[in-house]
């Protein structure tokens, strides 16, 4: 019974968004309420034997309709039997069910709006939460659901979630994060790469999501969308004193927020829904003169020391994705995402990126892929479009690079990209407007 409720709740939730409940994706249930004593029978007939008298106000469970004028049902004991359908004996009526969560998470993961790490961060799955897998839609990636009916896609990898779930027969298993690094045996590490034995860039944890500040306040009951569009699914209702982050201002119609956990989505700008103090300065500014003055801005912390995860309110220390966004909200008034993931979905979402580091102009963003090597061959066959940002500078011209990356670097600094590693690391690049 459950794993038919499964399936079927996966289909629904395919087709339409789910309301805000206390448990994930509810359903409805058909249950059997006794109106009048009644024979509870082995077999759909007069002739089968009593089991008991059913008694007014017990409630069943439906199991089928076995045809015109029976019912198999399950009463509360777990006994299966039959009972007649005559509506002077029971009323059949629908009840809200949700089945038991299929999985656990067992090391923070995100949650996105789509099978890809280039689709934006909903929020992180933390350690111990519970998850209700929904299907695997490649050997990549599961569509789960949260406890708050929040639905998107989370990886399949073992190593992040604990699942009892089993996909279709013939389904790949999930393939780790990393593909394979290529060696070369006998070819030695390059003596002139200080970070080829670093150990600040080699299984580093993945960086936590940062809340912003709120700097607005919901006035009446609106919709939380992963889009900005009346069409795109709704992540839930938004309800009249919650405060939020209004991170930019998509266009005329819609802002892009940031709620109080953590979770980015796209509220309408009506005056009548949201009040805010957001300004948006920098928007006056040429592009040019904008990158400039961030520049600037990030040049005063030369040798600042790097501290990973560091505090987002202090200039003392700083990890790649903090410096970029103090460089940025001190150069122009422009606040950035605190991380560098949701960093890369606030640049990709301009719609400006180009894969080609050549390509960029002074005061673009470059983000980058896990370190692996410091050889071109150390990055031989790696898929990424689909690979996940661990890093992110900001582009100087003339093949430099202005960031912050480990303690043993030194803190912040400039460093070139033609023939090194963050040559083979890069991803992507582009302005933040």
């Amino acid at each position: 019974m459950k794993n038919l409720l499964v399936a079927a709740l996966a289909a629904c939730i395919a087709l339409f968004p789910m309301p805000l409940a206390a448990t994930a994706y509810p359903s409805t249930v058909e249950q059997v309420h006794v109106i009048a004593t009644v024979n509870f029978r082995t077999k759909p007939s007069t002739s089968g034997e009593r089991i008991r008298y059913l008694r007014k106000g017990e409630v069943l469970e439906l199991i089928e309709r076995t045809n015109a004028y029976w019912l198999k049902v399950r009463d509360a004991a777990g006994t299966v039997g039959y009972v007649s359908s005559l509506d002077k004996y029971v009323e059949i009526r629908s009840a809200a069910a949700a089945p038991e969560p299929n999985g656990e998470v067992i090391y923070g993961i995100n949650l996105r709006t789509g099978p890809s790490t280039d689709a934006a961060i909903i929020r992180m799955l933390k350690k111990g939460e519970p998850v209700w897998i929904l299907e695997q839609v490649n050997p990549y990636w599961y569509r789960v659901a949260d406890r708050n009916n929040v639905i998107g896609y989370a990886s399949a990898n073992p190593k992040y979630i604990r699942t009892s779930f089993a996909p279709p027969s013939g389904t790949v298993p999930a393939e780790p994060d990393k593909p394979p690094v290529p060696t070369v045996p006998g070819e030695p590490a390059d003596p002139a790469d200080p970070d080829e034995t670093d150990p600040d860039l080699i299984d580093r944890p993945e960086e936590p999501i940062y809340k912003s500040e709120p700097n607005a306040v919901i006035v009446a009951t609106v919709s939380f969308r992963t889009g900005p569009s009346t069409s795109a699914s709704r992540i839930r209702y938004m309800k009249p004193g919650e405060q939020l982050t209004v991170v930019k201002r998509y266009n005329d119609y819609w802002y892009y927020v940031q709620d109080a956990n953590g979770v980015y989505g796209y509220v309408s700008t009506s005056a009548k829904y949201i009040s805010t103090n957001y300004v948006e300065p920098w928007m006056n500014l040429d592009r040019a003169v904008a990158a400039e003055l961030a520049i600037a801005a990030g040049m005063k912390y030369l040798g600042t020391p790097y501290e990973f995860g560091s505090n987002r309110n202090d200039t003392s220390t700083f990890d790649c994705s903090d410096f970029v966004r103090q460089a940025w909200l001190e150069g122009v008034g422009l606040r950035l995402p605190g991380d560098s993931r949701s960093q890369g979905a606030y640049v990709k979402a301009i719609g400006k990126t180009t894969d080609d580091w050549r390509s960029l102009q002074r005061g673009d963003l470059m983000f980058f892929m896990s370190y692996l090597g410091s050889k071109a061959s150390d990055y031989a066959g790696i898929d990424k479009a689909n690979a996940r940002i661990t890093h992110v500078g900001i582009y100087l011209g003339d093949g430099k690079i202005l960031h912050t990356y480990s303690e043993k670097s030194g803190g912040v600094r400039i460093d070139p990209i033609a023939g090194t590693h963050w040559e083979y690391r890069f991803l992507f690049g582009g302005f933040v407007y």
